[in-house]
């Protein structure tokens, strides 16, 4: 099974930025983790603070990869294209999140993005990236 994760927007700042909100955990410290407990998966990680670019990505692997893990960050509540290009590719995507975007202020409370996805996870911190893996692991 080969899985992608994708990180949108400022989630490259992890273990730096908003300890109180993201906690102090590196993304790649926590990447290296999960490809520890899933050695039979094949797990790649991408970010981008760019939104075509994340697009592009979608569309290289959205058609040869067994599932999408992705944190689109703030474009989760703007970014109409990244909602179709969800809805253009092949792969089951799991949306992420790591706070409770339902919690947070009002505009966070609606994802374009959710409504192309297999599902959302949200409020976990990094464990929902874990979440995300054993949903798209699991027979229905």
């Amino acid at each position: 099974m080969k899985i992608l994760i994708i990180n949108g927007p400022n989630l490259n700042l992890l273990g730096t930025r908003e300890k109180s909100v993201y906690g102090n955990t590196f993304f790649e410290d926590y990447f290296k983790k999960l490809k520890e407990s899933y050695k039979s998966v094949e797990l790649e990680y991408f970010q981008s603070n760019v939104e075509g670019e994340i697009i592009n990505k979608l569309h290289e692997t959205g058609f040869s990869y067994d599932g999408i893990i992705l944190n689109a960050g703030g474009y989760t509540h703007t970014s109409v294209a990244i909602a179709d290009a969800v809805l253009a590719i092949n792969t089951p995507v799991v949306e992420v999140h790591i706070t409770n975007i339902f919690a947070r202020e009002e505009f966070r409370h609606t994802s374009l993005i959710a409504p192309a996805c297999k599902g959302s996870i949200a409020g976990f911190g990094l464990l929902g990236y874990k979440l995300g893996i054993e949903s798209l692991l699991m027979k229905e």
